[in-house]
């Protein structure tokens, strides 16, 4: 049975409205805030659902795996092996296929002269102005016209397969408009030292024994050393341009590789149909033409090349001659000077034809070309939502709180993983998400103590940090969305421990730590913001943040009564100003919530990053647990966060929801619920009084780095008479559900209510 109880404020003193309900309204409750479609029960590895309240976090959370076409395969096709959803990565699958797995918006092309037009590098949409910490290594960039949608040469997958008559490619690109603006040449055969060059103006040389070349509907294969077409029918071509993948069939007459182990090297330009050769890139892209070229007259022609494994890229952080002179923010650096080179021959695979004609299924691994197990690499998700393919860096910047598409607009979006080495724990990993910089990308902390220090402790971690669909979304609208399809993502392939999840981020991700522990905070059991700005923009008080009241997290501070923070700043900080972080902490304080906050006093707005040592804060976040039925529950809505459409509405913590605003006019609506349950006999942790301290971070690259501390902690909860009461205290809330059972009250219990107006408080399942 369920009770529905409207109670005015005490001091109103009126009188008490009561209704019994049968037990299915309590179900009818939950149905209501569920976003349509959305899956009835989580898988194990995400967080369960408790009794009447919705499950912890935003819908989008639990929403079935999207279905992406390109990563399908076509009813009726001679393709029926899975994705790896790995990238550098290949396996053979039984159905006697050898897949190779790309890069997703990896397709810079060379390194050579930038283009000065580049919307990534330039301030363009991006309010940024240019995407310092994610700029590519290589130059190119497309042309502006239609069809291009600056990824048109981005290959996603290339696979072979042996037919009883023939030799079958497929080539999947993660944009696909119009076929015949795109080339793919594959390399085959060859001795490695004896390269040759690719065809038709490519500029670029492989090992080879012939040349296969697909533009639009057409494929030649040519022999590598004359260049002559090879004898006999042409391979035979066909496009799904709902699937964004083109099979090319190559007869036995004009190549048979029999049950040979045959080398595969293959690259993808542009096409410049009127010449019947590759599209060259120029100084500056045009309408028609690419750029990034310089002054070079015959540049390579491969924006992107394929057989490029996840230990040949290096990550941001790496040492090696690749990024001692220009870091890698993207997994491309090795392809750019490889391509800068005008030789690819390092980038290929071994085929074995005869594993695929018995149908060998494996990852292969621990072996270099394999599907890495362990360690840092990236993997490909399908988001629910896309406007479009390709990428917008030229307009789709945002840099605000009213909607964010972001510069990745495509359906595939990848993501940084790093999966702790050893077997999995007996009741599942850990989970950590850390939440990339403004002007950056997923790859930042790939090669970093943040990741590793985070990931290799208790009994391991897995450590994530989403796209966010471009460098500057703040985590608002489908950048926000994105991070929670991540984590499902990773849920569906990695047995995790929803009780071990935290949230961490720098800069940027750093707000992105207060603003989804402030809306979601039965999510995460600690915290950890580094250099992160309490709002959208600048905050410097009593002025506004540049982003609007309504991103100021500092208003939503009491959601995390039962999160423990660690904030690290810096004095000095350029970008987010101590003023602002100071007002952040002194809320903290007053509230009287457990927290810890550093602040550096060397240093600018990078010092953290580029000292990289996380072990304090690996050891804080260590192996708490997220507590979810807490005694007491205090969460401010913030329905300004709130994006319907993607599934990211909020209005919920632990077992209090369907929270809803007496008054949400204004462009900053917020309302606040305080519920103490006393049927736990436990009154609150008596918290300590403010400690002072210093200390200094060794072991990091700029050595010593002093910082001054301040922190409260909490004692035990002091035991109290169990009663069938709750103490509510409420601020422009009109409506609030409470999961009796889980609170630990039944139907009868008494409502001590102290509010702003008139409160309708809803109790479900109460027995």
């Amino acid at each position: 049975m369920s009770i529905i109880r409207s109670r005015t404020p005490s001091g109103w003193r009126a009188a008490a409205v009561a209704a019994r309900l049968c037990a299915a309204l309590a179900a009818l409750l939950c149905a209501a805030l569920a976003l349509p479609g959305a899956a009835l029960a989580a898988p194990s590895s995400l967080p369960a659902k408790l009794g009447t309240a919705p499950q912890p976090g935003p819908p989008i959370l639990y929403q079935p795996p999207a279905s992406a076409p390109a990563l399908e395969n076509a009813p009726g096709s001679i393709w029926h092996a899975a994705p790896i959803l790995v990238s550098g990565a290949s396996a053979y699958r039984g159905g006697g296929e050898f897949v190779y797995q790309g890069y997703v918006y990896d397709d810079h092309g060379a390194k050579l002269v930038a283009d000065r037009t580049n919307p990534m590098n330039s301030p363009g949409g991006n309010p940024s102005g240019g995407d310092l910490f994610s700029a590519p290594d290589g130059t190119y960039t497309y042309p502006t016209g239609a069809g291009y949608d600056e990824n048109a040469a981005n290959l996603i997958e290339l696979r072979v397969r042996p037919t009883s008559e023939a030799t079958a490619f497929r080539i999947t690109l993660n944009t696909l408009e119009n076929p015949s603006l795109v080339a793919t040449a594959i390399a085959i055969g060859g001795t490695e030292g004896q390269s040759h060059p690719f065809p038709f103006g490519a500029n670029v040389s492989a090992p080879a024994q012939l040349f296969l070349t697909i533009h639009g509907e057409t494929a030649v294969l040519t022999d590598a050393v004359t260049g002559a077409v090879v004898p006999g029918p042409a391979p035979s071509v066909s496009v799904d341009l709902v699937r964004h993948q083109i099979t090319v069939l190559v007869p036995h007459s004009e190549w048979n590789p029999g049950t040979s182990v045959v080398r595969l090297a293959a690259g993808v330009g542009l096409w410049n149909t009127a010449a019947g050769r590759y599209l060259l890139p120029r100084a500056e892209a045009n309408e028609t033409e690419p750029g990034g070229a310089g002054e070079d007259p015959n540049p390579p022609a491969f924006f992107d090349v394929a057989f490029r494994f996840n230990a040949q890229e290096p990550v941001p952080g790496t040492p090696g001659p690749e990024t001692s002179s220009d870091p890698a923010w993207w997994r491309e650096q090795a392809q750019s000077h490889a391509l800068q080179a005008g030789d690819i021959s390092r980038f290929h695979a071994e085929v074995d034809f005869s594993k695929l004609a018995k149908h060998v299924n494996t990852d292969m691994p621990g072996e270099a070309t394999g599907v890495p197990q362990s360690g840092v690499f990236d993997r490909i998700l399908a988001s629910h939502f896309f406007e479009g393919q390709g990428a917008d860096y030229a307009t789709g910047g945002c840099g605000k709180a009213s909607g964010c598409s972001g510069e990745m607009r495509g359906q595939l979006q990848p993501y940084a993983i790093y999966v702790p080495r050893g077997p999995v724990p007996a009741a599942g990993w850990g989970l950590t998400l850390l939440l990339h910089s403004l002007s950056a990308n997923y790859t930042q902390f790939e090669g970093t103590h943040n990741q590793s220090q985070f990931a290799n402790r208790g009994s391991g971690s897995i450590v994530i940090t989403p796209s966010g669909r471009g460098p500057d979304g703040w985590y608002y609208d489908h950048a926000g969305a994105n991070t929670f399809e991540t984590w499902a993502d990773v849920a569906a392939h990695y047995k995790l421990n929803p009780s071990l999840t935290d949230i961490a981020g720098y800069s940027m991700g750093g707000y992105g730590t207060y603003k989804f522990s402030t809306q979601f905070p039965d999510l995460f059991a600690k915290a950890q913001p580094t250099v992160g700005p309490p709002a959208l923009g600048i905050w410097v008080p009593p002025a506004e943040p540049t982003g609007g009241e309504q991103t100021l997290t500092q208003r939503m501070l009491a959601s995390v009564r039962n999160i423990p923070f660690l904030i690290w700043d810096e004095t000095s900080d350029e970008l987010v100003p101590i003023a602002g972080v100071r007002e952040q902490v002194k809320k903290f304080d007053s509230l009287g919530y457990r927290y810890e906050f550093d602040e550096f006093h060397v240093g600018d707005h990078l010092a953290l990053a580029i000292n990289d040592e996380f072990k304090p804060a690996a050891e804080f976040l260590d192996t708490a647990t997220v507590q979810p039925n807490p005694p007491h529950v205090s969460y401010t809505y913030n329905p300004t966060m709130d994006f319907q459409a993607d599934g990211t509405t909020a209005g919920h913590a632990y077992w209090l929801y369907g929270v809803e605003l007496r008054d949400s006019s204004g462009t900053a609506p917020l309302g606040t619920i305080d519920v103490r349950s006393e049927g736990f006999g436990v009154g609150d942790p008596p918290a300590s009084a403010t400690q002072f301290g210093a200390g200094v971070l060794t072991g990091g690259q700029l050595g010593a780095l002093p910082f001054t501390s301040e922190s409260k902690t909490w004692g035990a909860a002091p035991k109290t008479p169990a009663k069938d009461a709750l103490d509510i205290q409420a601020t422009n809330v009109s409506q609030v559900t409470i999961d009796a059972k889980r609170a630990k009250v039944d139907c009868r219990a008494q409502l001590k209510v102290t509010s702003d107006g008139p409160l309708t408080v809803k109790l479900a399942d109460c027995g």
